[in-house]
């Protein structure tokens, strides 16, 4: 509604379920473009980009850095010509990223920014201003930008829980420390499935998520007792989400490594019992 009228031709690459949801909305409004899907390796990777069909002149490319159900990431910055627009819910503040290579970067605040219900954008200057004939006030860029964010009742409790994150995170490093951090619990999840024949990750390791981490036992019908002792131990809700099933880990900031280490010790104690 901000960057593209009814008959303009957008682009969207797909690669797992909140792609296909906002490809899926996209085509309520403007002519979609699907330059890529991973549906061939069943959304386990990313397609190469000398594989993506672009829309001259598309008013923006869409893409998803981290498939949250999936547990695929994008582990580069795609380089197109058109405007591009990321859904970075599950990858913002988990290290740093260029801001300047984006024409629009939304983001639930749910993962690693604070309560839900709220949403940050960041949106080029020049891109604001562009809202077809017809659009909420309250859905105009320009609308809510003029107004400091605040031309409805914001909502206050969010962005004050919000600035004591940014705080936290200032206090610990910044950034580039919750980079080392993430990857240092990714890693280490990984090396623990990996590295034992009970587990397995479908996701191509190129293509790995440093925030969620799915991973499948060898035995399914010991999934319910995998959950049921790992929650005795302390460790919730670990159950896979209920399109693809077996495991999930998410990673997100407030999730410490010590929490990790004793997923993964778990996680090997389990195998040696069950294996």
């Amino acid at each position: 509604m901000n960057l593209a009228q009814s008959d303009s031709s957008v682009d969207y690459l797909n690669t797992g379920a909140w792609s296909r949801k906002a490809l899926g909305e996209a085509r309520r409004y403007c002519q979609v473009n699907v330059a890529a899907d991973a549906a061939a390796s069943n959304y386990t990777g990313v397609p190469p980009r000398s594989e993506w069909k672009l829309t001259p002149g598309a008013a923006y490319l869409h893409y998803t850095p981290n498939e949250t159900i999936g547990g695929v990431e994008f582990a580069f910055v795609p380089q197109v010509d058109a405007p591009l627009v990321a859904d970075m819910s599950s990858t913002i503040l988990s290290r740093p990223i260029d801001v300047s290579r984006f024409g629009l970067i939304y983001a639930g605040a749910q993962k690693n920014i604070g309560p839900s219900g709220l949403c940050v954008v960041i949106v080029r200057e020049e891109l604001i201003g562009r809202a077809r004939h017809g659009t909420p006030s309250i859905w105009d860029y320009k609308a809510v930008a003029d107004d400091g964010s605040m031309l409805n009742t914001p909502p206050t409790f969010a962005w004050y829980f919000a600035g004591l994150v940014f705080k936290w995170l200032k206090k610990h490093g910044g950034l580039a420390a919750a980079a080392e951090r993430n990857r240092a619990k990714a890693e280490l999840l990984y090396r623990t499935i990996d590295g034992c024949g009970f587990y397995r990750n479908p996701v191509e390791p190129a293509c790995r998520s440093w925030m969620n981490v799915p991973f499948i036992l060898s035995t399914p019908a010991l999934d319910n007792n995998f959950l049921a002792e790992a929650a005795a131990a302390g460790l919730k809700n670990l159950a896979g989400h209920r399109s693809v099933g077996g495991m999930r880990a998410s990673l997100y900031n407030a999730t410490s490594i010590d929490a990790v280490r004793a997923l993964s010790e778990f996680m090997l104690e389990f195998a040696r019992r069950h294996g």
